[in-house]
């Protein structure tokens, strides 16, 4: 018995290139079409009808009956042998590859096609898996550029302003009357400031989430929310849920994040309900707002919740909602324990 190495050493030396899916569909397609010319030749020499010279009109409609016989067998068996390529067509057409197991062509059909189409779809896992790691890798990036900047911002930037506004309580006791309201003026800009450089190093590096944990880190999210956007905020949290690995927890925190962010900017909501809780299919994240919906493109904030969701495995859908709004919904189908 040959090795595959001796067999393709064997057909390299016989010259004969081996058959890929092209040249297989071809054979398959000059085999129909010579079966169907040799059937047709032996029907008309075995069968009592005669072509005279010139053609005759009484024999015009016997070769077009003929031709069009054959024709219409052609068709059909071309057809059906081609007919896996229509779905194959279809799962090219709206294959994403930011959906975890996304869209896979049938592997049905001849031989030749089904192979082809089962190439396709090892090729889509290769490139999930390629982007998925892709992602992860730009992710930590992303999220190791935000801490350090998180740092820079509190321990620079905020130790600088920390400074200017006790300079400042200094200037405005000091001050005299007539340059006294500048100075509170001036020292109400500079802790503003300051307020806010803390709210932004907190958004870049949450630390309360890995201090006190999720269910503290999400409540703090959605106070910081209404309080910034008006819009009142409906908990909803499960007291049991089950450990996470700090990986899943970070996950879930910035799809929230992203999620609320986005009702701020275009949803003009007026109320989001929020919820965390643990169902049959697994750990659930899941916010809905009574804004506009309706029709939406996925933008950049989309597609960086779903390269996060694909991190843990995990599925995100964002749809509008029938009565107005968007429902956004995460669902990680397997947790780990906390690292």
């Amino acid at each position: 018995m040959r090795t595959p190495l001796e067999t393709s050493a064997v057909g390299a030396t016989a010259g004969l290139p081996p058959k890929g899916p092209a040249q297989l569909l071809f054979w398959r397609l000059f085999i129909i079409n010579g079966l169907l010319f040799a059937i047709g030749t032996l029907v008309l020499a075995l069968s009592p009808a005669t072509v005279s010279s010139p053609v005759l009109l009484t024999e015009v409609p016997v070769l077009l009956i003929g031709l069009a016989l054959i024709l219409a067998a052609n068709a059909a068996l071309v057809r059906a042998s081609l007919a896996p390529l229509d779905a194959l067509t279809t799962v090219m057409r709206r294959v994403g590859l930011l959906r975890r197991g996304g869209d896979r062509a049938p592997e049905a059909g001849n031989g030749d096609l089904e192979h082809l189409i089962r190439t396709f779809n090892e090729m889509l896992d290769r490139l999930e898996a390629e982007n998925s790691a892709s992602s992860a890798l730009a992710l930590a990036a992303q999220e190791g550029e935000r801490q350090r900047i998180s740092r820079e911002l509190h321990d620079q930037i905020g130790q600088s302003l920390t400074v200017a506004l006790l300079s400042l309580k200094r200037v405005v006791d000091r001050s005299p009357d007539e340059l006294r309201e500048e100075s509170l003026v001036a020292q109400a800009a500079v802790r503003a400031s300051l307020e806010e450089v803390r709210q932004v190093a907190q958004r870049l590096r949450p630390g309360v989430l890995a201090d006190l944990g999720l269910r503290s880190a999400l409540s703090s999210l959605g106070s910081e929310f209404s309080r910034s956007s008006g819009i009142p905020v409906v908990w909803e949290l499960d007291d049991d849920l089950p450990d996470l690995s700090g990986e899943v927890e970070l996950v879930l925190y910035r799809i929230a994040q992203e999620a609320l962010t986005n009702v701020a900017r275009h949803a003009h909501a007026t109320r989001v309900d929020f919820a965390l809780t643990s169902t049959p299919e697994g750990l659930t994240l899941r916010i809905l707002d009574d804004g506009t919906g309706g029709e939406f493109r996925e933008g950049a904030g989309i597609r960086g919740m779903r390269e996060r969701a694909l991190l843990i495995g995990a599925e995100l859908t964002v749809a509008a909602r029938p009565s107005g709004g968007t429902d956004v919904r995460l669902v990680v189908p397997g947790v780990g324990a906390r690292s």
